[in-house]
């Protein structure tokens, strides 16, 4: 037996108007991705498995600048320790060997028959065991000299190890205090002053979606041929399968093509056109959020009072990037200077801003001449609602000074009075008022 057809055609079931639906675009849960770089610009980036460790004693200078605080002042104290220790064994042996330690009792028995034969035979006058030629040694190194102990001209060997120990010591003193100097003037100690908005904005500038930050220089002193590079990471994969954790991509300012360098005089708004060079073209807003990129920035310049370059780091991922918002003004002019509001730095308005990406603005300019016209429309409906509540209040307050005075005009008005006239039986008053 053949089936029966339907008396509804196909193409008008459900599962044909199923198919004919608009489906909307699904967008999957953006995974918790570890940042690259932090806000504070240190880098999220642990080195393991590390097997030729000699290398880092090649340069040792750059090592021991490297190094945390407690450990360079542990080596610094150390290392000075350990020269005097060694050069008081040194001067302990010279002593020894010429017999000073044993016959000190000796020369102290017969220094009153003759006083001269202490300064001749002794090599080191004054060093009677391993503390005094501790001190001995800390006296020579530091250059203190009490006058106690000296060295004498008849041992070469004590002029020898002198000799040696100053040498040293200046090398110490030099290797040493050099290290603490670079670390106190380390560039990313003036890179603490140099600011970054906590976040990115996207809207649209000069009739194109632009990608925008915040930077600024709390000094007064300035940052010459300041630069300001942005790097796009994220993990992408190659064709031919490869996959890429970590793929830097570099991105364009407007401010670079502009110029070679920044005049960081005053905080400046970092502006990327989104273009079809941009890895944000194809993002929207919804894509976005999902996305895993980092946007990287870096600061880079000369401190102008030392000389120094630094660098400043930041990053912003998908969730730092407010899309339809703008940076507020923060430079006024007042009695003839300029006034920087620090307290207004990342602070940002709703402006409005198609949700769509770059790419298709470029193919629908429509869209937005639309949303200007928008903006447009509720801008003057806004300022419409703002001059009428102004015109109400002013009424309100013009209203309400008439009727005071109204009220007070009423109670200076004077009361009646009536007057009563006698008639001729006495009787009877007529009242006139």
């Amino acid at each position: 037996m053949l089936a029966r057809k339907s008396i509804i055609p196909e193409e008008f079931g459900v599962p044909g108007l199923a198919s004919r639906m608009p489906r909307k675009p699904v967008f999957r849960d953006r995974v918790n991705k570890a940042r690259f770089i932090a806000k504070n610009g240190s880098c999220n980036l642990a080195h393991k498995n590390i097997r030729e460790q000699g290398r880092f004693l090649q340069d040792v200078f750059t090592t021991l600048v490297d190094l945390k605080w407690r450990f360079t002042l542990v080596i610094f104290t150390t290392t000075f320790v350990s020269s005097w220790l060694l050069f008081a064994m040194s001067w302990w042996l010279v002593a020894f060997a010429h017999g000073d330690l044993g016959q000190e009792r000796d020369r102290e028995l017969d220094l009153d028959l003759d006083p001269g034969r202490h300064n001749r035979t002794q090599c080191v006058t004054g060093v009677k065991s391993f503390t005094s030629a501790f001190l001995f040694s800390i006296e020579v190194q530091v250059t203190i000299g009490f006058g106690g102990r000296m060295i004498t001209e008849h041992c070469p060997t004590a002029i020898t190890v002198l000799i040696m120990q100053n040498i040293i010591g200046l090398i110490i003193n030099a290797v040493m205090l050099g290290c603490i100097f670079m670390k106190t003037a380390q560039s990313n100690r003036r890179a603490e002053t140099l600011i970054f908005s906590r976040h990115a904005v996207i809207a649209v500038r000069n009739n194109c979606l632009c990608f925008m930050i915040r930077i600024g220089d709390l000094r007064k002193s300035m940052i010459i041929g300041a630069t300001v590079r942005l790097q796009v990471v994220r993990k992408t994969t190659t064709p031919e399968g490869e996959v890429i954790p970590i793929h830097q991509i570099d991105v364009q300012t407007e401010t670079a093509l502009a110029s070679n360098s920044l005049f960081l005089l005053a905080p400046l708004i970092i502006c990327h056109i989104i273009d079809k060079n941009s890895p944000l073209y194809d993002l929207s807003a919804m894509e976005l959020q999902c996305s895993d990129l980092e946007v990287i920035v870096i600061l880079e310049g000369v401190v102008e009072t030392t000389g120094i370059t630094t660098q400043a780091r930041t990053s912003y991922v998908s969730d730092e990037i407010q899309w339809g918002h703008r940076f507020v003004p923060i430079v006024t002019e007042e009695e003839g200077v300029y006034s920087v509001d620090y307290s207004k730095f990342g602070n940002t308005v709703k402006v409005t801003t198609p949700r769509c990406s770059a790419r298709e603005l470029d193919e629908k300019p429509s869209i937005l001449i639309q949303t200007l016209q928008k903006s447009e429309l509720s801008h003057q409906n806004s300022l419409r609602k703002r001059n009428s509540m102004r015109r109400n209040n002013s009424m309100r307050k013009s209203a309400g000074g008439s009727g005071g005075l109204r009220r007070n005009n009423s109670g200076l008005l004077t009361p009646k009075v009536q007057f009563f006239t006698p008639t001729e039986g006495g009787q009877n008053l007529n009242a006139v008022t």
